[in-house]
């Protein structure tokens, strides 16, 4: 049993030591900060790490620099709240910390040090007290510990298997860098601790609120996404056996600061040695819940291929569902309501929040006996969406129908002229020449470790049915005007790490094969027209652009949320400004700008989708009041 958890993470049981570790019996378990020091101090117990010690009460890290570092090292700590939380920083040559502890001294307060020469771990000693004449001139800095709130997960009922097996937490370096300050530059540090599937809200909502211990984990799921390459065998501290059924949840690690020395390359610098921290006399007060929803985080899996989850607030949670609910207007009596599926939108919205290359497609050439066929349902919300995540600072390109190439170039330029959209997204064809195309097109050299994208959103595009062809809702075949895009879906279910999303209002659109089981038996002719291709996500809108108006406002509510924020940028560097929300504002559907752009298509002959009108109408509704209605709902759920 215990191999399942192990080779979902990619690691095996068998290269755990089992044998030893700190008895949960020790004498010192139970004792104070105070009475700890004492021991410590006198050498009579060896205590091989702190974890469990004095629990309910503040650990620390340690870093000893020169005072000419200590400017720079407070403002890296800054920079670096997640992993570096600042506790107090001592005068030059003070041994005591009064704020944290009484009848204190540095020097001895530790079980092992670290002392370092220029960058290189020179020795690991018990005491510093023979370099008290070069500790005159320096100073000492306190970091917040996550040794700290295990009682408090304790408290919250979540195991703490760490621990339970007596043993050090596992730290491990990433491949995440810090901030820079100065000549601080190093990767972030991270402590690891398996978590019951069950109880990750429990445990992310206990930390959130105890920021001084590193607060909320920075990642959860597959360790090689930190860059991670074996999660049996830890930088720092000891392995941890996982229970089955137990998820890896990465907090912000204080041992951070033992890089960033290594990285400034002092001629000398001590820090504790990784699981010896110092104790403090100071309460952990951290409450194990709140009431106020912005600051309750919930977890969401939003991959299985790699293991991921996602942290966002209860409030933006809540917000993003009552924008899901909007958009699941049915203007248009098809009985959509039948392929809705719960928090489809929101977990859409966290996975291509986490993305940084979007690949979006668009494009129903309903209007067969027109040219062009397209209708009007579809490419706004692709631009909506689109604008969006640029703002956002991902890249995103376009992908539609060779024919339609030269039209949507045009289309692509007015928007720009108009201001819709801020700078014009790249347009690409995609053809099928052979068994390997998809997998070019979408992974740099075939590669399927290399992907080029990291999410690709269909919106009211076309999709394959079973048999092969592409039907409108009047069950007529358009395959002749239509590319093979699906593959790339296809293929993309194939590739870790490429999330899919598809929008529709009927279910023959690309993406909503998902539920292809309740288009046959609820919609129209669904047995002949239902989509075939799957997307991890399916969005249903009573109208496929509102999808996109949905996606466009779930995002910008994701990345204004300050749990969600946070847990993006790993608790690194600094919430977004006041400057940066106005931008990403600007950014959302706004009335003005969604009939302007449905003037643009109505320009080049796109017409609406039910009537085959060439008007200000979407899906054969008038923009006024249908769509411009549903346009400030959003910007009022969102704003």
């Amino acid at each position: 049993m215990i191999n399942a958890p192990f080779k979902r993470w990619g690691v095996r049981a068998e290269n755990f030591d089992l044998g030893a570790s700190m008895t949960d019996a020790s004498p010192s378990k139970g004792l104070i900060p105070s009475a700890v020091r004492v021991l410590i101090r006198s050498k009579t117990e060896r205590i091989a790490n702190t974890s469990g010690l004095a629990p309910g009460f503040q650990q620390a890290n340690v870093v000893i620099l020169h005072e000419t570092l200590a400017d720079d090292f407070e403002a890296f700590c800054r920079a670096n709240r997640g992993p570096l939380p600042l506790l107090y920083r001592s005068k030059p040559g003070e041994w005591g910390c009064s704020p944290l502890a009484e009848n204190s001294d540095i020097r001895v307060d530790c079980a092992q040090y670290c002392v370092f020469e220029n960058g290189a771990l020179a020795a690991k000693v018990s005491s510093l007290t023979p370099y008290t004449a070069q500790l005159r001139d320096m100073v000492t800095f306190y970091l917040g510990c996550s040794f700290s709130f295990e009682q408090i997960l304790k408290a919250a009922e979540v195991p703490v298997r760490n621990v339970e097996q007596g043993r050090n937490v596992s730290m491990f370096r990433t491949s995440v860098p810090c901030v820079e300050v100065g000549s601080f530059r190093c990767p972030m540090v991270v402590s690891m601790r398996p978590i019951p599937a069950e109880k990750l809200d429990a445990a992310a909502r206990a930390t959130h609120l105890a920021p001084l211990s590193h607060g909320a984990p920075v990642h959860i799921g597959d360790p090689a996404l930190l860059g991670i390459r074996d999660a049996s065998q830890p930088d720092y501290g000891d392995p941890v056996v996982p229970a089955p059924g137990d998820v890896p949840v990465f907090w912000g690690c204080g041992v951070t600061g033992v890089e960033a020395v290594r990285s400034c390359k002092t001629p000398l610098a001590f820090t504790h040695a990784p699981g010896c921290m110092f104790l403090s006399d100071q309460e952990m007060f951290a409450a194990t819940s709140t009431t106020d929803p912005r600051q309750r985080p919930l977890t969401f899996s939003i991959s299985q291929k790699p293991l991921r989850f996602s942290l966002v607030s209860e409030a933006a949670v809540h917000q993003i569902r009552a924008l899901e609910k909007l958009i699941g207007e049915d203007p248009g009596e098809r009985g959509i309501q039948a392929l809705f599926v719960q928090d489809e939108l929101l977990k859409s919205c966290l996975s291509l929040s986490h993305a940084s290359s979007v690949l979006i497609t668009t494009g129903f050439p309903t209007h067969f006996q027109h040219n062009p066929p397209e209708e009007t349902d579809g490419p706004p919300g692709a631009i909506a969406m689109a604008a969006m995540l640029r703002a956002l600072g991902k890249r995103v390109a376009m992908v539609t129908d060779r024919r339609a190439l030269d039209m949507n170039r045009r289309i692509m330029d007015d928007a720009v002229q108009k201001g819709i959209i801020q700078t014009a997204v790249p347009l690409l064809s995609f053809q099928e020449s052979s068994p390997e195309s998809a997998l070019q097109f979408l992974c740099h050299d075939g590669d399927p470790n290399k992907p080029r994208f990291d999410h690709l959103v269909a919106i009211e595009r076309s999709g394959r049915a079973a048999d092969g062809n592409y039907y409108n809702m009047r069950a007529i075949n358009i395959k002749h005007l239509v590319d093979p895009i699906d593959d790339l879906f296809t293929a993309a279910a194939s590739i870790a790490g490429i999330g899919t999303t598809g929008i529709g209002d009927g279910g023959n659109e690309l993406g909503m094969g998902k539920v292809r089981g309740a288009v046959r038996a609820h919609m129209p002719k669904g047995n002949l027209i239902a989509c075939d291709v799957a997307a991890d996500y399916a969005i249903t809108a009573g109208v496929s652009n509102w999808g996109g108006y949905a996606v466009a406002c779930g995002l910008y509510l994701l990345n204004a949320c300050l749990v969600h924020e946070r847990y993006l940028r790993k608790g690194l560097g600094t919430p977004p400004s006041p400057q940066q929300l106005e931008t990403w504002a600007a950014s959302l559907p706004t009335v003005a700008k969604e009939e302007e752009f449905l003037a643009i298509l109505v320009k080049h002959g796109v017409r609406s989708g039910k009537t085959a009108n060439l008007a200000l109408e979407v899906d054969g509704l008038p923009f006024h009041p249908t769509h411009s209605t549903i346009i400030r709902k959003m910007r009022e759920l969102a704003l």
